[in-house]
This record gives C-alpha cells, structure tokens and sequence, in this order.
C-alpha cells in the first residue's frame, strides 16, 4: 500500500471505441488528491473477457493470465513511484506519475514555456506596448518562478495543469522567506504571473483557474520624501567624490522636475525647448505610462543642465545628464544619506516624492498642475505621491489662528 492514503487506481476499458478487430484498449486512470490522469496501456483485450468490477481481464487461458499479471506488475509499479517520491520528500500528482511512467509529451504545454513566450513578445513590443522597465520586472518574475518550482517540486518545469491553490501559496510563501521580499513587491511578483495564468486560461491550455480564490491586497506605504531642510542639506553639502557629486546632481535635477528615474536617464536635448518668453521646458513622454509630462524647468535645475552641457560621452549619447544605473544610483544614495546626516531609505523614487510633497505642494502649486508635472492620468495618483506635511498645514492654518 502507498504511504499516501488519497491515491486510487483504477484500470478500465471504454467499450465504445473498439479496434477494427473488435477489441478494447485497456486504460489506467490514477487520481492523486482528487487529481487525475488517465491514459493507455498499449494493451488490449475481448470486451467480453473483462470485468468491470474486478477491474481485471477474466479467464484462465495464459493470454489472461500474462494480461493481468502485467497489469499487476504496472499497479505495483505505480505504488513503488509514489512511496519512492514520498520518501525523497517530492511533490507527487498524477500528472506527474503519468510521465514517469510514459515520459514527457514535448508539445505540452508548460508553465515556464509560456512565460518565456510571453517575455519574448514583450521584449519585441519595447516601445510600442511596452517599457524597458516592464519587460525586466517580467524577466525576473520568470526567473523567480523558475527557481521555486526547482526549490519547491526539485523539476526544470511543470504542465499548466498541475497549477493549483497550493502552488500560488506556496509560491507566496516563498516570495516572502527564501527570496526576502517584502509583502507588496511578492505580491507585484504574483500578479506578473498571474497574467500568464490568464493567458493560458484564455486559450483554453487550462481548465481550473488558480488564482480563483485569491485576492491580493497592497499594504498601504508611506512614501519617502525630503523636507525643505533635507533638500537643502543634500544641495549645500560639499562632496568631494565625482561619482557621488554626479549621483546627488541628477537626484537634485529630479526633486526639481519630478522626473522619475528612467525618464531622467532617457531625457535627450529633443525633450528640452525655450519658448519665445526664454522659459525653458520639459516635453517627454513617461517611459511607464506613456502619458505626457509637461514640465517647467526652475533656473536651479536649468544651472544643472548647463553644467553637463558639454559633456563629451553625454553629447555623443545624445542624453543630458549623468545617470547610472538605477541599482548603483541608490547604492551611492545611501551613501549620500549617510554624509549628509540623513536618517531616511533614500532612493531615486525620493525625487519624485519630494517634488510633489516638499518642492510643489508646499509652494501652493495646484494639485492639478502637479498632477501634468508628473505625467499622472489623474490627480487621484498624484495624491498617492504627495504628503499633506507639517509645513504645509502651518503655511495654511496660520491664515486663520486668529480669526477667533
């Protein structure tokens, strides 16, 4: 007997499709956790020589006897697959069983092999339907699947149909305590993946959605910004360290005009004019979202762009400022945090913060006006990113401490 209790094996045969000789083919289905599989032995057999309740061919004759010794021995074997994966600690399904025991069909569809076919398209439709950005946070959930279904089921890849409730909790599971990542980005993980679940869903390679019964729900975040007194600190401070002085300069440039990190990076000369006034102005749009920013530049970000003016390798790229990868960038951040005296996670995100709060906000800039600064489709996202501040409750109660 298997060491698990929910395994049932049952051998059959379909007395309506018969062979141009008149007889069965003689069939296994294994159900595993009420999972199952059927599929064919090669062997075939009267259809009046077997007994549906004995599951077994009837008879004495040594073609019987051999049918159902052979049908014992595959019983036995079953079993023996199970107890070994059992004791070696694997997970055991029918599906799985069923290949072990006919090998693996190549044309099946696959969880990671439709996972790479999606990121392929993707990476084809850069710039047309989608960022740089979008499709690496797609390479690295495909890669974080892969190392949990090695991690969790010891296999390169699973069918589509062995995706179940289980493997989207345990996945979460380990999001969250072998990879280390906090709660929203597991779940940011969880959510690329499940648009390959629809994917599969909605050309019929699956039949039982796993998600089905699973919301996901973002823990609400304090965003990170500067204060005016912080802002200025990192302004003033003298660092004596190109690549850190380089680093603060386009953290500044962008706590200045709320460009988020990549559009900083891809900002070219193009995306820069000065209208018949002398105002200089940003035209970019969002490398996220698409969507249009329209940004005026202050004369204390103008002083930054023309101290990179002339810039040998930036003229050649055709960029305007210094940025590194985002990676090393908030490496160098932190690094800059801890010169200056500053107690806070700072990251490129900052700047975009601390515009919309510190540089905007509390300038009395209207939120709708924010909102096109940042690119925003609506002032709804803008609120996410700035913070009703201390200062900016002072500036506006102070209208009013003595009316009474």
């Amino acid at each position: 007997m298997s060491g698990l209790e929910n395994v049932k094996i049952l051998f059959f045969i379909k007395r309506t499709k018969l062979t141009k000789t008149g007889d069965a083919t003689i069939f296994v289905r294994i159900t595993i956790n009420k999972e199952r599989t059927e599929f064919s032995l090669k062997k075939h057999v009267n259809p009046n020589n077997w007994d549906d309740k004995k599951d077994r061919a009837k008879g004495r004759s040594p073609e019987i006897l051999e049918l159902n010794e052979f049908i014992d021995q595959y019983q036995r074997k079953i079993l023996s697959y199970i107890d070994f994966m059992i004791l070696d600690n694997q997970t055991v399904t029918a599906r799985i069983i069923q290949e072990k025991l006919v090998g693996k069909k190549e044309n099946r569809r696959t969880i990671l092999k439709v996972f790479q076919e999606h990121n392929d398209n993707a990476r084809k439709l850069i710039g047309i339907d989608f960022a740089p950005d979008t499709v690496q946070r797609y390479e690295t959930s495909y890669m974080h699947t892969k190392d949990f279904i090695r991690w969790q089921y010891q296999r390169e890849d699973m069918a589509l149909d062995d995706l179940n409730h289980q493997f989207v909790c345990s996945y979460e599971l380990y999001l969250k305590t072998e990879r280390k990542c906090a709660h929203n980005t597991a779940i940011k993980y969880l959510k690329n993946f499940k648009k390959i679940v629809r994917i599969a869903l909605a050309n019929g390679w699956m039949k039982k959605d796993p998600f089905a019964t699973i919301k996901f729900k973002l823990k609400p975040v304090d965003a990170v910004y500067l204060t005016k007194e912080e802002l200025d600190i990192i302004i003033n401070k003298e660092i004596g360290i190109e690549r850190l002085r380089q680093v603060r300069d386009v953290f500044v440039f962008c706590c200045f005009t709320g460009l988020a990190f990549s559009d900083a990076k891809s900002l070219k000369r193009q995306h820069i004019t000065t209208d018949s006034n002398g105002i200089t102005w940003i035209h970019k749009k969002r490398t996220k979202t698409d969507q249009m920013s329209t940004i005026f530049v202050i004369e204390a970000a103008k002083k930054l762009l023309t101290k990179y003016k002339y810039e040998p390798e930036l003229i050649e790229k055709g960029t305007v400022l210094p940025v590194l990868s985002n990676q090393k960038m908030n490496a160098f951040l932190k690094e800059i945090g801890i010169i200056c005296g500053i107690d806070k996670p700072i990251s490129t995100h900052t700047a975009r913060h601390t515009f919309a709060t510190t540089v905007a906000l509390e300038n009395n800039m209207p939120l709708e006006v924010v909102s096109k600064t940042l690119g925003h489709s609506s002032t709804k996202m803008t609120q996410r990113y700035a913070r009703t501040t201390e200062a900016l409750i002072k500036k506006n109660m102070v209208k009013i401490k003595n009316l009474y």
